[in-house]
């Protein structure tokens, strides 16, 4: 009987454990789905992607596919996503497939910065949430 309780507890202890760990996996995240990191033909084509991906958790991946060379993936303040400004990047994603970890809360802006993409739509931005902080920070300007 001792035997059956304590097979039982380590069982117990093993489903909680794994419940745990469930809500804590990262989850990789295609940009544009099928479609990719390129051009779109309708300027909310991102901006619609996003808000249908659902809630994008801290510790996630964002997974850019897109030629190399003839687009590219750059982190950029709010400001200068706004105003299509790739001279003061966070961080540039030149090669594809290009995974962009999200380790922290908050809004992240992304653009491409070869030629006119930005000025195509090729920008959006990304809500980052943590289940521990309800209020969502804006990278600085």
């Amino acid at each position: 009987m001792e035997n059956l309780k304590f097979n039982l507890l380590v069982v117990m202890a093993m489903v909680v454990v794994s419940m745990e760990f469930h809500g804590t996996l990262a989850k990789e995240h295609i940009v544009g789905g099928p479609f990719g990191w390129h051009v779109p033909n309708n300027k909310y084509f991102f901006d619609i992607w996003s808000i249908n991906e659902g809630v994008i958790n801290v510790n996630d991946v964002l997974v850019f596919n897109f030629p190399t060379g003839v687009h590219n993936a750059a982190v950029v303040s709010l400001s200068a996503h706004d105003r299509c400004d790739g001279s003061d990047v966070y961080q540039m994603y030149p090669s594809s497939p290009a995974r962009v970890p999200l380790n922290l809360p908050g809004l992240y802006c992304f653009i491409s910065t070869i030629g006119s993409d930005c000025q195509s739509f090729m920008k959006m931005i990304v809500k980052v949430g943590d289940s521990a902080n309800t209020t969502v920070p804006v990278l600085p300007h």
